[in-house]
C-alpha cells in the first residue's frame, strides 16, 4: 500500500523551541496515519523541548558535526571534514556513478554560478550542503521505505533535499517560509525558482507567501498555502486572572529577540503607557538574538525595569500558563532593511486561540488572520506612539478586550485549526505515494 512507505522529512536543526510548527506537524502527520523519518542537519535543543516532541514517534538521524566553513578556505575545511562524510560518498558513487557525478558538477556549477558579484569567490556552502546530502541519501537508499522527501525552509534545507532527490532518484517537496523567501542572498539568482521547478510540490504558510512567489516567477505551479496551524482544544480560552485587584494588567510578548519582532517599539510604547499614568507590566518572553542587548539597554535608559521583563525562552506548556495570566499580546512585527519578517507568528495565533486580544501590525500573513478592530487591532511598524495608543485602548475598555477576543477565537478555530490544515499537507503526501505507487 502507498501509505505504508515512509516520507523523509530533511531539516536544519530538531528540535528547536522556536519551531513549535515543525515538531506539530510531525506528530499529527503521524496520528494521521503517515509514516516519517527525520533527518537533521544539526542537533536542537534537547535540555528543554515542547512535549509534542516526546510524542514523535519519527525516527531521526542526525549528520556529522561540521566546523565552520565561513572562517576558514574550502581546501582546509574539507581536510578536516571530508573523512567524516567520504564513506557514504564512496557508496554512493559505487551505486549510481552518473548520478552521482552529475549532481557533483551542479553543486560545483552553482558555487560560481551564484558568486555575490562575478569577481567574487566561489560560493563555497553548495559543497557543504552537496556532502550533508551524500550522507542522508546513503542513509535513505539503505532504506527501501522511503518514497518521498521534504524539506522546511526553502534556503539550506531544501538544498540539501534537492541533493538528495539528485541521487537518490526520489521526488521532492518543500515548505518556505518567511525570510527564505523574501532575503535574496539565500536563494541568490533563480535558485529559488528552479528549486520550485523541480519540486513536484511547494507549501507556504499564508497567501501572501503564495501571491508574492506567484506574481515572482509566473511560469511556476504547484505553490499551495497550508497555514501552520494549532491545537485550538489546548490553546483554549483560559479563565482570566488580570483584572485581579492585586497585579496590574499584563502584556505579554513572545519571540526571539531579534529585530523584525519589533520589541524596541513595544519597550518605548511602556514608557508612552507609562507616562499616561496608565498602570501594567510587560513580559517579553522569547530566546536571546541580535536585539538582546539593545532592549536590556533600553529598558534601563527609560527607566522600566520595574515594569518591563526580558525572559527567557518557555515551553509551549509554559506559555500556556502565561498566555492565562495576559491582558493583552503585542507583536509589532516590522520588516527589517534586509527583507527579513515573520509570516504568521505561530505565538499570536495561540493568543488569539486562548481568548487575549492582539496588537500587531499589517505585514506579511497578519492581516490574513486580523481584521483591524475585529479579531485584534493593527497599527502601522515602527509607530511606537500608534502602539502605545492601541495598547492603552485595550487596557482600559474591558468590553472591546472580550469583543475582539472572541472574534479572534472564531477567526483562529476556523482557518488555522492544526486538524484542518494538516489535513490539507496530507492529501498532498498521499496524492505523491500514490502516483508513485501506480507508477511502479
Amino acid at each position: 500500500m502507498p501509505n505504508d512507505k515512509t516520507i523523509a522529512y530533511i531539516i536544519k536543526g530538531f528540535p528547536r523551541l522556536s519551531e513549535t510548527f515543525i515538531a506539530h506537524e510531525i506528530h499529527l502527520l503521524e496520528t494521521m496515519g503517515l509514516s516519517l523519518r527525520l533527518f537533521s542537519v544539526k542537533r536542537g535543543e534537547h535540555e528543554r523541548v515542547h512535549e509534542v516532541v516526546r510524542r514523535i514517534r519519527a525516527p531521526i538521524d542526525y549528520l556529522p558535526e561540521t566546523t565552520s566553513l565561513s572562517s576558514t578556505s574550502l581546501m582546509r575545511w574539507l581536510f578536516t571534514n571530508l573523512p567524516r562524510f567520504s564513506p557514504a560518498h564512496r557508496a554512493l558513487l559505487r551505486r549510481a556513478p552518473l548520478r552521482y557525478l552529475r549532481t557533483a558538477a551542479s553543486a560545483v556549477a552553482m558555487c560560481w554560478r551564484y558568486r555575490r558579484h562575478p569577481l567574487a569567490a566561489p560560493r563555497k556552502v553548495f559543497i557543504k550542503e552537496f556532502l550533508q546530502a551524500g550522507d542522508i541519501a546513503a542513509r535513505i537508499l539503505a532504506d527501501d521505505n522511503i518514497a518521498h522527501l521534504h524539506g522546511h525552509f526553502c534556503h539550506g534545507a531544501t538544498t540539501i533535499t534537492w541533493f538528495v532527490s539528485r541521487l537518490t532518484g526520489l521526488p521532492f517537496s518543500f515548505t518556505a517560509h518567511a525570510k527564505d523567501i523574501y532575503q535574496p542572498d539565500l536563494n541568490p539568482g533563480d535558485l529559488l525558482p528552479r528549486k520550485i521547478a523541480a519540486a513536484r510540490f511547494v507549501t507556504t504558510c499564508t497567501d501572501t507567501n503564495q501571491s508574492f512567489l506567484s506574481q515572482k516567477f509566473p511560469l511556476l505551479k504547484g505553490v499551495h498555502t497550508i497555514y501552520h496551524g494549532l491545537d485550538t482544544t489546548y490553546f483554549s480560552p483560559a479563565v482570566r486572572t488580570t483584572d485581579s485587584k492585586e497585579e496590574a494588567p499584563l502584556i505579554l510578548a513572545v519571540g526571539r529577540l531579534v529585530e523584525k519582532k519589533g520589541f524596541i517599539h513595544l519597550i518605548e510604547a511602556c514608557a508612552l503607557l507609562r507616562a499616561r499614568g496608565l498602570e501594567f507590566r510587560c513580559a517579553i518572553v522569547g530566546e536571546k538574538g541580535d536585539q538582546s542587548n539593545r532592549m536590556a539597554q533600553c529598558v534601563e535608559e527609560l527607566g522600566l525595569r520595574g515594569q518591563v521583563r526580558l525572559m527567557g525562552p518557555k515551553t509551549q506548556e509554559e506559555l500556556r500558563q502565561i498566555y492565562g495570566a495576559a491582558t493583552v499580546f503585542a507583536l509589532p512585527c516590522l520588516i527589517t532593511d534586509d527583507g527579513d519578517r515573520d509570516g504568521i507568528p505561530n505565538v499570536m495565533a495561540e493568543a488569539m486561540a486562548m481568548g487575549v486580544p492582539v496588537v500587531s501590525t499589517p505585514i506579511s500573513g497578519i492581516p490574513e488572520l486580523i481584521a483591524d478592530g475585529v479579531e485584534g487591532l493593527l497599527v502601522p511598524s515602527r509607530d511606537s506612539a500608534a502602539l502605545a495608543d492601541a495598547l492603552a485602548r485595550l487596557l482600559q475598555d474591558p468590553a472591546l478586550r472580550a469583543r475582539i477576543a472572541r472574534a479572534a477565537r472564531m477567526r483562529i478555530c476556523d482557518c488555522f485549526d492544526s486538524r484542518k490544515t494538516t489535513t490539507k499537507l496530507r492529501d498532498l503526501f498521499l496524492a505523491e505515494l500514490d502516483a508513485r505507487h501506480a507508477a511502479t
